[in-house]
Parts: C-alpha cells; structure tokens; sequence
C-alpha cells in the first residue's frame, strides 16, 4: 500500500503542475513584469519537456532500471520546483519549468511499470492501475482551486513550493518501500529519434506561440515550420530504418490505434488551450480574484470525476466508440455555446457551458485509452500507452501556445481573439468525434485505465 502511495504522490504531482500555473498567469505577467508571451512559456516549456520525453524516459527505465529512473524524476521535479518557487525573474522561471517538465517525463512510465511488477495478479493489478489513474482526475480537478487559494494565501511562489513536501515524501517512500524492476536491456535506444522528435515539436510549438506576435509570414516563424517538416520526415525515417525503434510505426496500421492517439491530441489542445485563456478571461474581463476564479471551475473540473466514471461503465457495456463520439460533440457544444459570452453574461449560464466541457472531454478518455491499449498488440501495451500520453501533452502544448496567443491584450480585443479560440476549440472537437464515428472499432471488454 505504501509502495502504491508513493507512486501515486509523483504522478499527482506531474498532473497537478499541468493545471495549478494557469489561475497564476495574470499574477506572474503582472509581478514579474513580463510580457503575455512569455508568461504563456512558463505553461508550454512544461508541457513540450513532458511531451517530449515520455518516450524517452520510457526507454530509460527499461534499460537502467524503472526504480532509479522514478527517483531521478523526483529528484528533479522537487529541485526545480523549489528553483520555480524562488526564481527571481521570468527567464530563470521558464528555465526552471521546462527542466521540471523532464523530470515530470521521468516520473510517468516507470510508475506504471513499477505498478506492473509490484501487483502480481491481473485482479491487484487493475485495482492499483485503477487508483494510479484516478489521482490524475483528482489532481488535474484540484489544480484552479488549488491554486486560488495558495496564491491568496501565500503568492504565486507557493504554487510551485508546495511540491517540495510532496516530493521529499515520495521519495523517501519509494526509497524504502518500491521494489526494482528487471531490466531490458535488449531495448534500443534510438538516440537520432529522440532528437528529431523533441525539434519537431518544439519548433511547432515555437511557431504556434509567437506566429500571431512574430506575424506568420516572418521568417523566425515559417523557418520554424520548415525545421518541424524536415525533423518529422527524418522522425519518420530514422523509425522505419531503426531495429528497436521508439516509436514502432507499425502501430499505426490500426486505424483504431491512430484514431485514438489522433483524438487525444485534439481534445487536449482544445480543453488546456481553454482552460489558459478562461483564467484569463475570469480574472481580466470578469475582474475575478484568482481564488474567486479556481472555484469558477469547480464546475468544469468537477465533471472529470462523474464523467470519467460513467465513461467506464458505458465503454464495458458498448465499446470505445459511442462515449468518444458523444463526449467531444458534447464539449464543442459547450465551446460554441461560449460565443454568446461577453463581461455580462450571468455565471450561472457559463457554468452549465463550462460543466458540458468538462463531462465531454472526461467522458472520451478511458474509452480514448481503452481503443488505444486493445488496438495494439499485448506485448506492445506498455509503448501504447506511451505514444497516447505523448500525443496528449503534445496536444496540451500546441493547445496553450495556438489559443494563448489569441487572447492579448484587454476589452473588446481580448473577447474577439477569444471567440476565435473558441471556434477552433469547438472545431477540433468536432472533428475528434467524427473520426471517432468513422475510424474506430467497436472493442468490447473492461475499460483500460492506462
């Protein structure tokens, strides 16, 4: 129990750190005097180092060992949230964070494989699995409140110092009571794959960021998108060529598999590009305090508990299809809907907009993670689950700094960029749950939590 409780401590503190920074974001541009832009790279310098090393860190525990790499993980996250907690100005912040986001990498995909060897039978392993994948609703819900009340407690810099306790007592649990796990070393580790995937995703990050601030036809931005093309066509080479590539490309020959991951990258860059500029709107159109502004998405969040739950229950009973196909149309009719929402509009009304957000994006993800893991094959459950996790953060990533970038400025600019991000939100939700009609299959069994 014990063993369980300290893998859970480090994967909470990975998802909370996804949420808990955007209720901070006016704080930090205002203290830190600092510019819209940058700020939105204290959210996305997270998000690209995770996205961008999951896989890696993957390949890491195979070969050296899943209870080391766990611990260098927390080593890190602690060190540099506690390096965020006490940076002194905005560029050592953003330094700091995406430092932090290799280290929240490192702490993902050797929890699970702990997870796998530590419970030995199917039954304990499910109920552990199933606990370890609650602690990311209940910690991605728990962020904006969270983060309210630490920021009018104590200021933006206990946002990042809570996680030092946290992190010290993770480590001394897992220290002393996770068992190691065998090593593969047989696995290649496809050094040239991980470069070209990690410049690929930056530079496309670095081009939807600063593509409105830059202006699109400069040459910093449109060479940031050669750079992306030429990186993914050497991903996709140097993968075809590999003999123990990272990213099995075979997996892709399911249209279930490449739907599914597909559908992750979406709903996640509509749902966190959201739940950036709605901080954003509370805060500067509506004049809400940053505590005032968490318990405004209690709605939104609180729908992950509920939604997620009865998502299992339907997927066992009909397959993945009919809740990721219900659960996107819901949330794009909660983000259309916003377009009706100007300074006046009564909370009440935003709050059943905000709560079909957040029922729809909940309701699609076991089912999302159930098509994923059953289209691959079994011995593969582990990189599928991988790849699916590093196509979210991936979304996550692209969603803060295309939607971020949209809402600058105040007033009647700041609504106008946000009903264009509303639109694109709405959009890619519609189109994860057209493609979840048309590409995936119908897969009965117990929903996967992983």
């Amino acid at each position: 129990m014990l063993a369980l409780l300290a893998l859970c401590l480090g994967y909470f503190m990975v998802i909370l750190d996804a949420t808990i920074v955007n209720v901070a974001v006016p704080v930090l541009q205002t203290q830190l005097e600092t510019t819209h832009t940058a700020v939105q790279w204290v959210i996305d310098g997270y998000l690209l180092a995770f996205a961008s090393f999951l896989l890696t860190a993957g390949g890491l525990g195979d070969r050296l060992g899943n209870k080391g790499i766990f611990l260098l993980g927390l080593v890190i996250f602690t060190t540099t949230s506690a390096l965020c907690g006490f940076a002194p100005s905005i560029g050592i912040l953003i330094g700091a964070r995406v430092v932090q986001g290799i280290g929240a990498a490192l702490l993902v995909p050797p929890s699970l494989a702990l997870l796998n060897h530590i419970f030995e039978t199917p039954q304990e392993r499910a109920k552990a699995i199933g606990v370890w994948a609650s602690v990311a609703g209940v910690a991605a819900a728990s962020g904006p409140i969270v983060g309210g009340l630490l920021i009018n407690w104590l200021g933006w810099r206990s946002v990042f110092l809570v996680n030092v306790p946290i992190g010290i007592a993770g480590f001394l649990l897992t220290w002393r009571f996770v068992v190691r796990s065998p090593h593969l070393k047989q696995r290649g580790f496809d050094l040239l794959a991980q470069i070209t995937g990690i410049v690929a995703l930056a530079t496309l990050v670095f081009a939807f960021s600063d593509g409105n601030h830059i202006g699109w036809q400069q040459w910093p931005v449109w060479g940031a998108l050669l750079v992306c093309g030429v990186a993914v066509i050497s991903f996709i080479l140097i993968e075809r060529r590999a003999q123990s590539p990272m990213l099995p490309l075979t997996l892709f020959s399911s249209p279930t598999f490449s739907a599914a991951n597909i559908v992750g990258l979406l709903l996640n860059l509509g749902f966190y590009g959201q739940l950036f500029f709605i901080n954003l709107f509370f805060q500067q159109i509506k004049g809400y305090s940053p505590l005032l502004t968490g318990c405004a998405l209690l709605p939104e969040s609180g729908m992950v508990w509920i939604a997620a739950w009865l998502s299992g229950r339907v997927t066992a009973r009909t397959g993945p299809r009919l809740p990721m196909t219900l659960g996107p149309l819901l949330g794009a009719a909660g983000f259309l809907g916003m377009l009706l929402m100007d300074a006046h509009t009564p909370y009440i009304i935003m709050c059943f907009l905000l709560m079909a957000i957040g029922f729809g994006m909940a309701f699609n993800m076991p089912a999302m993670t159930t098509a994923c893991i059953a289209a691959a094959p079994r011995e593969r459950s582990s990189i599928a689950s991988g790849v699916l996790n590093a196509g979210r953060q991936a979304g996550s990533a692209l969603g803060v700094a295309l939607l971020g970038s949209l809402v600058v400025g105040q007033g009647n600019v700041f609504m106008s960029g946000m009903h264009v991000a509303l639109v694109i939100a709405g959009s890619v939700f519609l189109l994860a749950s057209a493609l979840s009609f048309f590409a995936v299959r119908e897969i009965k069994g117990p929903a996967s939590t992983r």
